[in-house]
């Protein structure tokens, strides 16, 4: 169904090939994994399915579907081909969603501009039972991208990429801000239909666990060529590529089931105390609804949430997308203001510090969020974004912030660091990105740093190096940390305890090993179950 043969791609105004040479093909039905570290050409091979590579890029090679040339593909027919024929599915679910557009208008407008004489009554059952898939009930129907979850994005995004029943899925990343157990349903769904509907899907992930639980055959890619083709199971026991293996060997590291040992508070008191935390939003939807309404309706977000956090320890919370975690966090830096309950942190109640006090209380409590995008500044160097936070609390000379600036661009590998200061985020990969992001938060060496999925993004390979950098940093500057993930195996490995959340409730806390081994709560084992771990793929 898709073959590229000797193909090269070429971004204007550079010199270099960000794809070489590559040979691959894909049959009706089959599932195959694109995989390597960020920036090594993933994405833009699938853009170049799609033929989605802006003006002026250098195309050597073919890439066909079904026969015909994608690269030959104007107007008209190639819009058709986008929808009808290939479906993308994003990495970052915002640049696909419209804030203007509820989610609703956004599956009516997909249909009725390729079925344009589709009933409305049976285009909105038939986008009804889209979103029903990927688990998006119908009362969100009427919301709009800002009020869902980063989770619950993707998940429309996925929705929108199944409408029209394509012959292949193009999936860039799909479960990167979702779950395990909703990516697990999801990726499920996609194999079915696949099997059903004699579907083809090409899946982009870092994630070498979920590819290896899911496709067929995996490619690997490193420096823009594809080094070995094989299924997972092949690979884990007879990589013949030293780049394979070195990917292999950074996910099993973080998968290894050895543990260290537990965390000891040895009586001293939390850093962070959370007292009975209430967050709640109305869903007040649109003017007349608004009026038929006799009240207002109230999602409850942080459901009297209480948890202690000590000195020098990293308090993993799991759970699902839209189940609090985000919510809370940001309660807790009072980025919302709480509904009721108490937030301590070192001695002081922030729920009652004034907007200027809690400015200056931030220096203490810093937050790597889950996009790296929603955080740096387009306009702004690298070497500005991370020197910024310096200024902002007085902490150093512009001399001294740059000294700093280029030690912690050393610290988080982005080297040679003279290259990277002068960059633009424009210019970085999405795992540069979120380096970039981890060395503004720590800038200001803080107490506490909350950590919003600051991972989820990055490849294996360097989400090991980042995971254990700040480890270093933990030690070297005495951190601690609110390490929010829905990746069960990196909350095994880099936390000390975890508490399990759902529907804005904590339901299960305590160490890490008791959680993994001897699970309580019938939602945190149905988490468990739901997560693949790549030593068992083979």
């Amino acid at each position: 169904m898709l073959v590229t043969e000797n193909l090269a791609v070429a971004y204007p105004h550079s010199a270099d090939w960000a794809l070489k040479d590559i040979s691959l093909t894909l049959e009706r039905g089959e599932k195959v994994g694109l995989v390597g570290e960020s920036g090594c050409g993933k994405s833009t091979l699938g853009r170049a399915i799609l033929g989605l590579l802006p003006r002026g890029t250098r195309v050597q090679g073919r890439a066909l579907f079904e026969g015909q040339s994608i690269v030959e593909l104007e107007g008209e027919e190639l819009r058709r081909f986008r929808g009808e024929a290939v479906g993308l599915v994003f990495q970052d679910p915002m640049t696909r969603l419209d804030p203007l557009m509820t989610i609703g208008e956004h599956c009516l407008e997909t249909l009725r501009a390729h079925r344009p004489d589709l009933e409305s009554k049976t285009a909105k059952r038939n986008a009804l039972e889209a979103l029903e898939r990927v688990k998006i009930p119908p009362a969100r129907w009427g919301q709009y991208a800002h009020e869902f979850s980063g989770g619950m994005r993707q998940r429309v995004a996925m929705a929108l990429a199944l409408l029209l029943k394509p012959k292949l899925i193009v999936a860039d990343e799909p479960t990167t801000a979702l779950d395990v157990t909703v990516a697990a349903e999801i990726l499920a769904e996609l194999t079915r239909l696949c099997a059903e509907d004699n579907m083809g899907l090409l899946l982009i992930s870092h994630d070498l666990a979920m590819v290896g639980a899911y496709c067929d055959r995996v490619a690997v890619l490193n420096g823009g060529a594809i080094v070995e083709t094989a299924p997972m199971a092949t690979l884990l026991t007879a990589s013949q590529d030293p780049y394979t293996q070195s990917l292999l060997d950074s996910a099993l590291h973080i998968h290894n089931l050895d543990r260290k040992k537990a965390f000891n508070s040895d009586n001293v008191p939390p850093l962070l105390q959370v007292k009975n935390l209430r967050q709640q939003f109305s869903l007040e939807g649109n003017l007349i609804e608004q009026l038929l309404r006799r009240q207002k309706s109230w999602i409850k977000a942080v459901d009297n949430v209480s948890l202690d956090i000590y000195p020098g320890e990293t308090l993993g919370l799991v759970g699902e997308s839209g189940c609090g975690k985000s919510t809370l966090s940001r309660t807790i830096l009072q980025l919302l203001p709480a509904a009721s309950g108490e937030i301590w942190f070192d001695g002081e109640d922030l729920t009652r510090l004034s907007p200027a006090q809690m400015q200056s209380r931030r220096r203490q409590l810093q937050m790597i969020f889950q996009d790296p995008g929603a955080c740096l500044n387009p306009k702004m160097t690298v070497g500005n974004s991370i020197a910024d936070p310096l200024f902002i609390h007085g902490l150093a000379s512009p001399q001294e912030a740059e000294i700093q600036v280029k030690a912690m661009l050393e610290r988080v590998k982005l080297t040679p660091v003279e290259d990277y200061y002068y960059r633009y985020p424009k210019e970085l990969s999405g795992g540069q990105q979120q380096r970039v992001a981890i060395a503004r938060a720590l800038i200001t060496k803080p107490k506490l740093v909350i950590c919003d999925e600051p991972v989820s993004m990055l490849d294996a390979s360097v989400q090991s190096q980042v995971l254990e950098l700040m480890r270093e940093l933990k030690e070297s500057f005495h951190l601690t940390y609110l390490f929010i993930t829905h990746d069960l195996w990196v909350a095994r490995f880099f936390c000390d305890r975890i508490a399990v959340m759902t529907q804005g409730q904590i339901v299960e806390m305590g160490p890490t090993e008791t959680i993994f081994r001897r699970a309580q709560h019938p939602y945190t084992q149905k988490l468990l179950e739901a997560a693949p771990l790549l030593a068992q793929v083979a």
